[in-house]
Protein backbone atom coordinates (compact mmCIF):
# COMPACT_ATOMS: atom_id res chain seq x y z
CA UNK A 1 0.00 0.00 0.00
CA UNK A 2 1.18 3.94 -1.11
CA UNK A 3 1.26 5.69 2.17
CA UNK A 4 0.87 9.16 2.17
CA UNK A 5 3.05 11.48 4.26
CA UNK A 6 0.53 14.10 4.76
CA UNK A 7 -1.41 11.77 7.29
CA UNK A 8 1.08 11.83 9.33
CA UNK A 9 0.91 15.77 9.98
CA UNK A 10 -2.57 15.23 9.96
CA UNK A 11 -2.71 12.47 12.69
CA UNK A 12 -0.30 14.56 14.80
CA UNK A 13 -2.77 17.50 14.65
CA UNK A 14 -5.60 15.08 15.87
CA UNK A 15 -3.79 13.66 18.26
CA UNK A 16 -2.63 16.95 19.89
CA UNK A 17 -6.05 18.39 19.43
CA UNK A 18 -8.52 15.59 20.15
CA UNK A 19 -10.95 16.65 17.73
CA UNK A 20 -11.29 17.14 14.01
CA UNK A 21 -12.80 20.83 14.36
CA UNK A 22 -9.87 21.45 16.21
CA UNK A 23 -7.00 19.30 13.93
CA UNK A 24 -8.85 21.36 10.71
CA UNK A 25 -8.24 24.67 11.85
CA UNK A 26 -4.44 24.00 13.25
CA UNK A 27 -3.82 22.86 9.95
CA UNK A 28 -5.96 25.33 7.75
CA UNK A 29 -8.10 23.10 6.21
CA UNK A 30 -11.95 22.27 6.10
CA UNK A 31 -13.02 19.92 8.88
CA UNK A 32 -14.39 17.80 6.12
CA UNK A 33 -11.38 17.45 4.76
CA UNK A 34 -9.75 16.80 8.08
CA UNK A 35 -12.64 14.23 8.77
CA UNK A 36 -12.07 12.38 5.29
CA UNK A 37 -8.04 12.31 6.49
CA UNK A 38 -9.22 10.56 9.73
CA UNK A 39 -11.06 8.03 7.45
CA UNK A 40 -7.76 7.54 5.53
CA UNK A 41 -5.61 6.95 8.54
CA UNK A 42 -8.33 4.69 9.85
CA UNK A 43 -7.58 2.68 6.98
CA UNK A 44 -4.04 2.77 6.91
CA UNK A 45 -3.52 1.60 10.79
CA UNK A 46 -6.62 -0.90 11.47
CA UNK A 47 -7.61 1.54 14.26
CA UNK A 48 -9.97 3.50 14.98
CA UNK A 49 -7.30 6.40 16.27
CA UNK A 50 -10.43 8.84 17.88
CA UNK A 51 -14.07 7.64 19.29
CA UNK A 52 -16.39 9.76 20.33
CA UNK A 53 -17.04 10.23 24.18
CA UNK A 54 -20.06 12.63 24.52
CA UNK A 55 -19.47 15.39 22.54
CA UNK A 56 -15.99 15.03 23.21
CA UNK A 57 -13.49 12.50 21.07
CA UNK A 58 -10.55 10.45 22.81
CA UNK A 59 -7.68 8.36 21.84
CA UNK A 60 -8.18 4.59 21.57
CA UNK A 61 -5.02 2.95 23.40
CA UNK A 62 -2.76 2.48 20.25
CA UNK A 63 -3.04 6.40 19.47
CA UNK A 64 -1.74 6.82 23.03
CA UNK A 65 0.79 4.56 22.40
CA UNK A 66 1.86 6.21 19.04
CA UNK A 67 1.49 9.93 19.79
CA UNK A 68 5.14 10.74 21.16
CA UNK A 69 6.54 8.84 18.37
CA UNK A 70 4.39 10.50 15.98
CA UNK A 71 5.06 14.11 17.12
CA UNK A 72 8.62 13.16 17.19
CA UNK A 73 8.48 12.29 13.12
CA UNK A 74 6.36 15.06 12.27
CA UNK A 75 9.24 17.49 13.55
CA UNK A 76 12.13 15.74 12.37
CA UNK A 77 10.28 16.32 8.98
CA UNK A 78 9.68 19.45 9.32
CA UNK A 79 13.72 20.24 10.33
CA UNK A 80 14.53 18.21 7.53
CA UNK A 81 12.84 19.89 4.73
CA UNK A 82 13.04 23.79 6.67
CA UNK A 83 14.33 25.77 3.52
CA UNK A 84 15.50 28.68 6.49
CA UNK A 85 16.16 26.63 9.71
CA UNK A 86 18.21 27.94 12.01
CA UNK A 87 21.78 27.40 12.31
CA UNK A 88 23.14 26.44 15.91
CA UNK A 89 26.69 27.20 15.58
CA UNK A 90 27.67 26.07 18.95
CA UNK A 91 25.98 22.98 18.33
CA UNK A 92 27.63 22.19 14.95
CA UNK A 93 29.24 19.00 14.64
CA UNK A 94 31.38 18.80 10.99
CA UNK A 95 34.13 18.25 9.94
CA UNK A 96 35.08 20.66 6.50
CA UNK A 97 38.17 20.47 4.21
CA UNK A 98 39.57 23.65 3.03
CA UNK A 99 42.01 23.09 -0.02
CA UNK A 100 43.90 26.82 -0.82
CA UNK A 101 46.79 27.65 -2.36
CA UNK A 102 50.24 26.87 -0.08
CA UNK A 103 50.30 31.11 0.33
CA UNK A 104 47.06 31.84 1.11
CA UNK A 105 47.09 28.93 3.80
CA UNK A 106 49.81 30.55 4.87
CA UNK A 107 48.27 33.90 5.14
CA UNK A 108 44.79 33.16 6.29
CA UNK A 109 44.65 29.79 7.68
CA UNK A 110 45.46 30.77 11.35
CA UNK A 111 43.16 33.33 11.16
CA UNK A 112 40.35 31.05 10.07
CA UNK A 113 41.08 27.96 12.21
CA UNK A 114 40.79 30.68 15.13
CA UNK A 115 37.65 31.77 13.84
CA UNK A 116 35.86 28.58 13.03
CA UNK A 117 36.65 27.12 16.32
CA UNK A 118 35.63 30.48 18.50
CA UNK A 119 32.18 30.51 16.37
CA UNK A 120 31.88 26.58 16.20
CA UNK A 121 33.95 24.96 19.05
CA UNK A 122 32.46 21.48 17.83
CA UNK A 123 33.42 21.94 14.26
CA UNK A 124 37.17 20.59 12.69
CA UNK A 125 38.56 22.21 9.75
CA UNK A 126 41.01 20.06 7.76
CA UNK A 127 43.18 22.10 5.39
CA UNK A 128 44.32 20.42 2.38
CA UNK A 129 47.26 21.02 0.33
CA UNK A 130 46.16 21.94 -3.54
CA UNK A 131 47.62 19.16 -6.06
CA UNK A 132 49.42 19.07 -8.47
CA UNK A 133 46.82 18.16 -10.93
CA UNK A 134 42.52 18.92 -11.37
CA UNK A 135 41.12 16.06 -9.20
CA UNK A 136 37.31 15.68 -8.76
CA UNK A 137 37.12 16.00 -5.05
CA UNK A 138 35.01 19.05 -5.30
CA UNK A 139 32.18 17.37 -6.87
CA UNK A 140 32.27 14.24 -4.66
CA UNK A 141 31.91 16.30 -2.03
CA UNK A 142 35.40 15.59 -0.56
CA UNK A 143 36.51 19.28 -0.73
CA UNK A 144 34.48 21.61 0.76
CA UNK A 145 36.17 25.46 -0.17
CA UNK A 146 39.01 25.64 -2.83
CA UNK A 147 40.57 28.76 -3.78
CA UNK A 148 41.41 29.13 -7.61
CA UNK A 149 43.12 32.40 -9.46
CA UNK A 150 40.49 31.34 -12.68
CA UNK A 151 37.06 30.65 -12.96
CA UNK A 152 35.75 26.52 -12.81
CA UNK A 153 34.94 25.32 -15.70
CA UNK A 154 32.07 23.08 -14.88
CA UNK A 155 28.85 24.89 -14.75
CA UNK A 156 27.95 22.69 -11.26
CA UNK A 157 31.10 24.36 -9.35
CA UNK A 158 30.22 28.23 -8.23
CA UNK A 159 32.73 30.71 -7.58
CA UNK A 160 33.11 34.24 -5.69
CA UNK A 161 35.48 36.87 -6.52
CA UNK A 162 37.36 37.72 -3.25
CA UNK A 163 40.37 39.83 -4.12
CA UNK A 164 42.49 40.87 -6.21
CA UNK A 165 46.34 40.95 -5.85
CA UNK A 166 48.90 42.24 -7.75
CA UNK A 167 52.41 40.96 -8.05
CA UNK A 168 55.66 42.60 -6.82
CA UNK A 169 59.23 41.89 -6.76
CA UNK A 170 61.04 40.05 -3.82
CA UNK A 171 64.72 39.62 -3.62
CA UNK A 172 67.44 39.26 -0.94
CA UNK A 173 68.78 41.78 0.95
CA UNK A 174 71.73 43.74 -0.73
CA UNK A 175 70.80 41.85 -3.81
CA UNK A 176 71.69 44.29 -7.17
CA UNK A 177 68.32 44.94 -8.40
CA UNK A 178 67.88 46.36 -5.11
CA UNK A 179 70.47 49.82 -5.70
CA UNK A 180 68.68 52.33 -8.42
CA UNK A 181 66.75 52.51 -10.81
CA UNK A 182 64.83 49.20 -11.73
CA UNK A 183 64.15 49.45 -14.80
CA UNK A 184 62.41 46.62 -17.25
CA UNK A 185 65.63 45.65 -18.88
CA UNK A 186 67.71 45.16 -15.48
CA UNK A 187 64.84 43.24 -14.36
CA UNK A 188 64.60 41.12 -17.20
CA UNK A 189 68.19 40.09 -17.31
CA UNK A 190 67.85 38.97 -13.83
CA UNK A 191 67.80 35.27 -12.96
CA UNK A 192 64.33 34.44 -12.02
CA UNK A 193 62.46 31.74 -10.62
CA UNK A 194 58.58 31.22 -11.02
CA UNK A 195 55.96 29.30 -8.14
CA UNK A 196 54.10 26.04 -9.76
CA UNK A 197 53.10 23.34 -8.73
CA UNK A 198 53.63 21.96 -12.09
CA UNK A 199 57.39 23.15 -12.20
CA UNK A 200 56.10 25.35 -15.28
CA UNK A 201 59.29 27.75 -15.95
CA UNK A 202 56.85 30.68 -18.10
CA UNK A 203 54.30 32.53 -16.39
CA UNK A 204 52.26 35.74 -17.62
CA UNK A 205 55.32 37.74 -16.32
CA UNK A 206 57.27 36.46 -19.65
CA UNK A 207 53.69 37.24 -21.97
CA UNK A 208 53.79 41.24 -20.19
CA UNK A 209 57.91 41.37 -21.14
CA UNK A 210 57.21 39.81 -24.59
CA UNK A 211 55.11 42.93 -25.21
CA UNK A 212 58.06 45.23 -24.23
CA UNK A 213 60.62 43.09 -26.49
CA UNK A 214 61.64 41.66 -23.54
CA UNK A 215 62.37 37.90 -22.30
CA UNK A 216 63.92 36.43 -18.92
CA UNK A 217 65.92 33.47 -17.41
CA UNK A 218 64.31 31.52 -15.52
CA UNK A 219 66.44 29.07 -14.02
CA UNK A 220 64.25 27.13 -11.33
CA UNK A 221 60.30 26.47 -10.57
CA UNK A 222 59.65 26.18 -7.04
CA UNK A 223 56.66 24.00 -5.85
CA UNK A 224 55.30 26.21 -3.05
CA UNK A 225 55.49 30.44 -2.21
CA UNK A 226 57.38 29.43 0.95
CA UNK A 227 60.06 27.25 -0.53
CA UNK A 228 60.53 30.16 -3.45
CA UNK A 229 60.83 32.68 -1.05
CA UNK A 230 63.46 30.75 0.85
CA UNK A 231 65.58 30.29 -2.28
CA UNK A 232 65.16 34.26 -3.23
CA UNK A 233 66.87 34.89 0.40
CA UNK A 234 69.23 32.23 -0.18
CA UNK A 235 70.44 33.32 -4.09
CA UNK A 236 70.33 35.80 -6.51
CA UNK A 237 67.31 34.59 -7.68
CA UNK A 238 64.32 37.60 -8.19
CA UNK A 239 60.73 35.86 -7.16
CA UNK A 240 57.35 37.64 -8.74
CA UNK A 241 54.68 36.99 -6.82
CA UNK A 242 51.09 38.34 -5.24
CA UNK A 243 51.79 40.80 -2.67
CA UNK A 244 48.84 40.61 -0.05
CA UNK A 245 49.06 36.65 0.35
CA UNK A 246 52.82 36.32 0.76
CA UNK A 247 53.58 39.49 2.78
CA UNK A 248 53.88 38.38 5.59
CA UNK A 249 55.85 35.36 4.66
CA UNK A 250 58.37 38.09 2.95
CA UNK A 251 58.45 40.32 5.59
CA UNK A 252 59.34 37.38 8.26
CA UNK A 253 62.47 36.13 6.02
CA UNK A 254 63.52 40.22 5.63
CA UNK A 255 63.37 39.95 1.85
CA UNK A 256 63.01 43.83 -0.16
CA UNK A 257 60.42 44.26 -2.05
CA UNK A 258 60.10 46.11 -5.11
CA UNK A 259 57.30 47.13 -7.57
CA UNK A 260 57.91 45.79 -11.00
CA UNK A 261 59.07 47.83 -13.32
CA UNK A 262 56.48 47.23 -16.22
CA UNK A 263 52.65 46.60 -16.05
CA UNK A 264 51.62 43.24 -14.71
CA UNK A 265 48.27 41.56 -14.86
CA UNK A 266 46.61 41.82 -11.38
CA UNK A 267 45.79 38.04 -9.90
CA UNK A 268 42.50 36.82 -8.98
CA UNK A 269 41.14 35.13 -5.96
CA UNK A 270 38.23 32.74 -6.11
CA UNK A 271 36.87 30.53 -3.98
CA UNK A 272 34.72 27.70 -5.32
CA UNK A 273 32.35 24.73 -3.70
CA UNK A 274 29.93 22.50 -5.73
CA UNK A 275 26.21 23.98 -6.37
CA UNK A 276 25.11 21.13 -3.08
CA UNK A 277 26.17 23.20 -0.51
CA UNK A 278 24.12 25.78 -2.28
CA UNK A 279 21.67 26.06 0.42
CA UNK A 280 23.66 24.41 2.85
CA UNK A 281 23.22 27.19 6.05
CA UNK A 282 26.52 25.71 7.48
CA UNK A 283 28.34 25.64 4.46
CA UNK A 284 27.04 29.18 3.81
CA UNK A 285 28.57 29.99 7.01
CA UNK A 286 31.82 28.85 6.45
CA UNK A 287 32.61 30.78 2.94
CA UNK A 288 30.80 33.47 3.98
CA UNK A 289 33.89 33.52 7.33
CA UNK A 290 36.36 32.35 5.18
CA UNK A 291 35.04 35.23 2.35
CA UNK A 292 35.67 37.46 5.14
CA UNK A 293 39.01 36.17 6.64
CA UNK A 294 40.65 36.46 2.93
CA UNK A 295 39.14 40.15 2.58
CA UNK A 296 40.81 41.38 5.90
CA UNK A 297 43.78 40.78 4.35
CA UNK A 298 43.40 42.42 0.94
CA UNK A 299 42.30 45.17 3.41
CA UNK A 300 45.31 45.87 5.24
CA UNK A 301 47.92 48.25 3.74
CA UNK A 302 50.84 47.70 1.89
CA UNK A 303 54.39 47.43 3.72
Amino acid sequence: MQLDLNLLTALDALLEEGSVTGAAARLHVTAPAMSRSLGRIRKATGDQILVRAGRNMLPTPRALAMRAEVHALVQQAHRLLSARQELDLAALDRVFTVRWHDALTAACGTALTAAVHHQAPGTRLRLSAEPGTDTPELHRGEVDLESSSGRPALPDVRHRLVGRDRLVVAVRPGHPLAEGLLSPERYAAAEHLTVSRRGNLHDPVDDALTVHGLERRVVAAGPTTAFALQLALDTDLVVTLPDAVTRAARDRLGLITLPPPLQLPDVPLYLLWHQRYDDDRAHTWLRDLATETVQALFARPNA
